[in-house]
């Protein structure tokens, strides 16, 4: 008995890898006969796994999805994988509650070697600020959305741009693909009233019911929703996930001390204390300004829209400063001594 168990835990291994399997090959693989292969796929469909035979020259079996959830086979890795994405999920505002109680029930029935190993690792969730009261998005708006999406149905819904003024008329839209965007989510939908894609906060969407007619769906552009929506919060139009400006300087730092915050810039070694930046921004100001937190002094390789963008933003700190501190002003500096 303690053999047969063992050879139908691996038989339901190869199954699960979501393949067909003829049945030399399982037999090969399991050193038992065809014969004993099918007596075990009989057990395994006792057992409530949905498991179809399929012809061929010898045979063969799929593991198909089932209307019932049957018990799950993991290996160490993949049972560890899933204890921590649900500890990660559990921070998540929409999902936590559920993902929650998913780790309490896969942790019980973890191996106690497993379950050291997943107690080990504690994810800790930060909240928003309390001045950020909005949600992510609620479960049931999730899935009216995602039902929209997989049923290719116009949708309408109210949508509160900014939260603080008078609502728009509604949107009618293509849905598209729901995307999670650093902790929140976003619908990408073709707007039909201005012909163009859009990206749209799921917490401000309200929805309208019932549905509109069927589309045919459109291809996004990029190549990909990932692609497309990092375009986007870039500021193109989604066919490119190159930032719209790009600049290049040269810093007065060492080349390890500016990398850790180049975010995605190239940052190249010209000496001890010299490197060259190369870096982009949704904007010129905006790049200028990023380049401005090395806080050393910033010799401007190219090209002349940064330049220019350096310019504007001298011109308005040192605006700034008159303002806050006229000349007659005494200014006492971070050391303590004192400026007239």
């Amino acid at each position: 008995m303690q053999k047969t168990s063992s050879r139908l835990l691996a038989l339901l291994s190869l199954l699960q890898t979501h393949r067909d399997w003829s049945g030399d090959d399982l037999a090969e693989r399991l050193d038992v006969t065809s014969r004993t292969v099918r007596r075990d796929v009989d057990r395994l469909r006792e057992l409530g796994y949905p498991i179809t035979a399929f012809k061929g020259p010898s045979g063969g079996y799929r593991l198909e999805a089932g209307s019932q959830l049957p018990p799950l086979l993991f290996d160490d890795g993949q049972a560890v994988a899933m204890a921590v994405a649900l500890q990660v999920a559990a921070t998540d505002t929409t999902i936590g509650e559920d993902a929650t109680r998913a780790l309490s029930t896969i942790r019980q029935v973890l191996p106690s070697r497993l379950r050291q190993r997943v107690d080990m690792l504690r994810i800790t969730a930060v909240q928003p600020s309390e001045n950020d009261s909005t949600s992510p998005g609620d479960p049931q708006l999730l899935m009216d959305l995602s039902n929209a999406i997989h049923a290719h149905a116009e949708l309408r819904f109210d949508y509160d741009q900014d939260q603080t003024g008078p609502a728009e008329r509604p949107r009618r839209t293509e849905p598209h693909h729901l995307v999670t965007w650093r902790g929140r989510w976003y619908l990408i939908a073709w707007d039909l009233d201005r012909d163009d894609w859009r990206t749209f906060r799921v917490d401000r969407i309200r929805p309208r019911t019932p549905t509109g007619p069927r589309f045919t769906p459109r291809e996004l552009p990029g190549g990909g929703v990932s692609a497309f929506i990092t375009g986007r919060f870039r500021g193109t139009d989604g066919t490119t996930t190159d930032w719209p400006c790009h600049g290049e300087v040269v810093l007065n730092l060492p080349a390890t001390a500016v990398a850790p915050f180049a975010r995605d810039g190239i940052v190249e070694e010209l000496g001890p204390d010299r490197c060259r930046l190369t870096l982009g921004s949704w904007s010129w100001t905006g790049l200028a300004a990023a380049i401005g937190r090395s806080d050393t002094d910033i010799e401007v390789i190219g090209p002349p829209e940064l330049t220019n963008a350096f310019a504007r933003l001298a011109a308005r700190y040192a605006d700034a400063a008159r303002i806050t501190h006229p000349p007659e002003t005494q200014v006492t500096d971070a050391s303590g001594s004192v400026e007239t």
